[in-house]
């Protein structure tokens, strides 16, 4: 925000006054070397990249965690490449199509079994109260 204001033309004193930094602190924060954790990050993101590049673009974060873990023995958490993937826009494919079953609703093969499996039951039951 600072930078914006000094880049258009007003003096650096007046843009950090308001909000209660000094001018030796700004020149402090900008020059201070990058975080260890955002050159991590922004060197996998690269390697995310380059991944799913290599692979035509259809690799999700499972398997580009699977290809760091098992093949480079690069140590990150499944989470945070699905994160960095996120950030970055990168997208695979989706994955194989899961059958949604209804709870309280049995299939049509499971309750043809069932009925087979309540007639001798059935039949005893009805004998017993008959006999």
């Amino acid at each position: 925000m600072i930078d914006t204001l000094v880049a258009t033309g007003h003096p650096l004193r007046v843009c950090c006054r308001p909000l209660g930094v000094g001018s030796l602190g700004y020149y402090m924060y900008g020059n201070r070397p990058m975080p260890p954790t955002r050159m991590r990050r922004q060197r996998l993101t690269g390697l995310i990249r380059e991944v799913h590049t290599a692979s035509q673009q259809t690799c999700g974060s499972q398997r580009v965690h699977a290809e760091f873990t098992r093949d480079m023995d690069i140590l990150v958490s499944e989470d945070l490449v699905a994160e960095l993937m996120r950030l970055a826009g990168i997208v695979g494919l989706p994955g194989p199509a899961k059958v949604k079953r209804l709870k309280g609703v049995a299939m049509v093969v499971d309750l043809r079994i069932r009925a087979r499996l309540r007639e001798p039951i059935r039949s005893a039951w009805s004998s017993h109260r008959h006999g």
